[in-house]
């Protein structure tokens, strides 16, 4: 996933969900939050950040805040970026479903939920969720920054899909420097414990981190996961 214009700022403040202040020289932009997670830890005064600008005269703002710095890690805040690399890397075959894919159809419905992919191969069937994950500390990534009683609904359906169709919860970490995946218990337990009886029922768990510059995100490779109570 590319972006076409992207500008280097520096972060000033989330001033609601939706929207932040971040400065480009003497000029104080209003930038778009594209991710209504918390990222308290990312979201620092003073750091790096890149917008992609946009002239498209229907915006309300014309910057959108795509990636930043904590520390020398850069990580992708943009939450419409793990479906289209994961998109991507079922195209090109990068992500390991255990199968050869032949058709991949995005946004598909199941009862009464919506999956981000259903796949399907020459004997195989998957159906694939997907989360961004940018909360991230000495190497370890975890899932989620704040409860989130969707994503628990989505790890229920997964777990009663009809035999046959291959469930799995892809966590998509964006940034590259991490090497273990973990459910947040401390965040939101109710959704981990869901992770975790889901797994046990046969959701199939899959963590892959990714390749972030200033101009894009994509797959780099999966990672290992556990879902012990480890992060504090």
């Amino acid at each position: 996933m590319l972006y076409n214009n992207s500008i280097k700022a520096t972060f000033l403040y989330r001033k609601n969900r939706f929207i932040a202040k971040c400065k480009k020289g003497s000029r104080i932009l209003t930038v778009y939050v594209p991710n209504t997670g918390r990222c308290e830890e990312i979201f620092i005064e003073g750091a790096t950040c890149f917008l992609e600008y946009s002239d498209n005269k229907n915006r309300k703002t014309k910057y959108t805040l795509t990636s930043i710095y904590k520390g020398d890690k850069l990580i992708n805040i943009d939450s419409s970026a793990p479906n289209s690399v994961v998109h991507e890397g079922l195209l090109k075959g990068i992500i390991n479903l255990g199968f050869e894919n032949k058709f991949i159809k995005p946004e598909y419905t199941y009862g009464d939920s919506r999956f981000d992919f259903y796949v399907e191969g020459e004997d195989d069937k998957a159906m694939i969720e997907v989360k961004g994950v940018t909360l991230e500390k000495d190497g370890l990534s975890s899932f989620p920054d704040a409860p989130t009683t969707r994503g628990m609904k989505h790890m229920k359906g997964l777990a009663n899909l009809e035999e046959g169709i291959k469930p799995t919860a892809l966590f998509v970490i964006q940034l590259e420097d991490v090497n273990l995946f973990t459910p947040n218990f401390v965040k939101d337990k109710n959704f981990s414990n869901t992770l975790v009886k889901s797994h046990e029922e046969g959701v199939n768990i899959l963590c892959y981190n990714s390749i972030v510059t200033r101009y894009g995100i994509e797959i780099k490779e999966e990672i290992p996961y556990t879902l012990e109570e480890i992060w504090n």
